[in-house]
């Protein structure tokens, strides 16, 4: 496994959270916004840890104020999230890292270890969740060697599918059951009904 010193982490928070109704990613999830949940988790396994959001959102407010770095997408990238695993390679690089970490904004659940487990499975590679259900694509392990594939992938006006992308890295696959550990929110009502099924087991 890496040193915690040679891994970068990157917390996707620069969607537009349409469903939602507002920034997702400053809800509160018990009483904590789920930003802080993914960047805390991402701290268990990286030496820094920066949050991808937009300029002037309420996401780059709260990541400034808790120290967290901020990264903005590379104008003329399109949107989604490579873009931002884009902007995490190359502040990564800067770094002298040799890997970054990504995780989603929305998915509270995931294990606290998660981020250490995907490390060790990555090795000097690249690394991705996989459960019964499939590909997790967004909970991945990225070496700053891929900034080549991800540049040339995000040219022109499409985002390619972030799992096409780390399929042809090779990634290795860590295997992370129930699926519902991985349960996203695009909802208000979404977040309520996750976080009353959570805390009433």
């Amino acid at each position: 496994m890496q040193a915690k010193n040679q891994i970068a982490g990157v917390v996707i928070a620069g969607g537009r959270s349409l469903r939602f109704g507002g920034e997702k990613s400053v809800a509160e999830f018990a009483g904590k916004p789920l930003l802080l949940w993914a960047a805390e988790r991402l701290e268990r396994a990286c030496s820094s840890v920066a949050i991808n959001a937009r300029p002037g959102t309420e996401a780059a407010r709260l990541a400034t104020s808790h120290g967290f770095h901020l990264l903005h997408d590379i104008p003329g990238d399109p949107d989604g999230p490579l873009a931002g695993v884009h902007a995490g390679l190359l502040w990564a690089q800067g770094l002298g890292a040799q890997s970054l970490a990504a995780s989603p904004c929305d998915v509270p659940l995931m294990p606290e270890d998660l981020y250490v487990r995907l490390v060790a499975a990555a090795q000097s590679g690249a690394a991705m969740v996989e459960t019964s259900e499939g590909r997790q694509p967004l909970c991945a392990v990225w070496p700053v060697t891929a900034l080549p594939l991800i540049r040339s992938a995000l040219q022109g006006a499409m985002h390619p599918p972030t799992w096409r992308v780390l399929e042809e890295l090779g990634a290795r696959r860590l295997r992370v059951d129930p699926p519902a550990l991985f349960a996203n929110v695009n909802t208000r009502e979404e977040l309520a009904r996750l976080e009353a099924e959570t805390y009433q087991r």
